[in-house]
């Protein structure tokens, strides 16, 4: 059971990421008075880039091999988690910081690239993400860390729970840090700066085409789908029914509902300037500090 497990978590997080994209766009076009596209374009989207042709405009290892490390080191970490509640054959191997790990070089993958490929708006673009990176991943680690002082153990599904193991001063703290910083980092207005189709033209992205482009908007479909199913599964694990089927149910519908969210807020707000979004990363990694602190006191 524990390997299929792997294969279970492998076709969660490969079939519905598009589908959540899907969503986004749907809810974005409604808040416009748009119709928007269909809930399966993205699908259809990802299918027409890997049958184009990869132009590369920077022949170099670095430009050709970030889109590749960026979606085997996302898949690498979801295959990680314990999407029941229990580890698998894989997630017995690894901890929290492998987890992380994974994490940070998926994004810094995206940064190889974009610096790789010499055009100046890659460079401003990867500069943007590099800071997003150092700032926002502080947070994401502090929610992980509080889930390890409560839960004892850096063991994954162990962490994972701990967070939700005593609603206290800092559940409900951390609790309030993610929500706030969900929108960052799942790249979404008013946080999708280093992207910023307007100013700088999908940035990191902006020389890449064909299945390259393809792993990457599927890389980062991935990532923002994690980030959802992370705040299910350590805020609200104490509600995961005791069935398999039921449980991934809950969890659709809860990552949906939370998407639909992302998508209103994002269609609703204008973009930040960098200096704006630093400041608001800053205070967040306060409050999660703050969180921290709680959880070691008991609180």
């Amino acid at each position: 059971m524990r390997i299929v497990a792997v294969f279970i978590n492998l076709l969660f997080f490969l079939l519905l990421p598009p589908f959540l994209e899907g969503v986004m766009r749907k809810i974005t076009a409604w808040v416009q008075s748009r119709q928007g596209p269909p809930l399966y374009q993205p699908y259809l989207d990802l299918l027409k880039l890997l049958r184009k042709e990869n132009l590369v405009s920077a022949p170099n290892w670095a430009f050709r091999l970030a889109p590749l490390l960026a979606f085997a080191s996302m898949l690498a970490a979801v295959v990680l988690l314990p999407l029941h509640g229990q580890e698998n054959i894989l997630s017995q191997k690894a901890d929290l910081m492998t987890l992380i790990y994974l994490l940070t070089l998926s994004g810094f993958s995206i940064l190889i690239g974009a610096l790789a490929s010499g055009n100046p708006f890659g460079s401003v673009g990867a500069s943007r993400e590099m800071m997003t990176i150092i700032m926002l991943e502080p947070v994401l680690t502090m929610t992980i860390i509080l889930g390890a002082v409560r839960g004892g153990t850096l063991n994954l599904s162990g962490a994972l729970q701990g967070v939700a193991s005593s609603r206290g001063l800092s559940y409900f703290l951390m609790l309030a840090v993610y929500l706030l910083a969900l929108q960052a980092f799942v790249s979404r207005q008013p946080f999708d700066i280093p992207e910023a189709e307007v100013e700088i033209l999908e940035g990191p992205y902006v020389e890449y085409s064909g299945p390259n482009y393809a792993l990457f908007r599927y890389t980062l479909n991935i990532k923002r789908m994690f980030y959802a199913w992370l705040l299910v599964n350590c805020f609200l694990s104490f509600l995961r029914p005791v069935s398999l089927f039921l449980d991934l149910l809950l969890q659709v519908v809860v990552i949906t509902l939370l998407f639909v969210l992302i998508s209103v807020v994002g269609a609703t707000h204008p973009r930040f300037r960098i200096d704006q979004a630093i400041k608001y990363y800053a205070f967040l990694i306060v409050l999660a500090l703050v969180a921290v602190g709680l959880g070691v006191k008991g609180l």
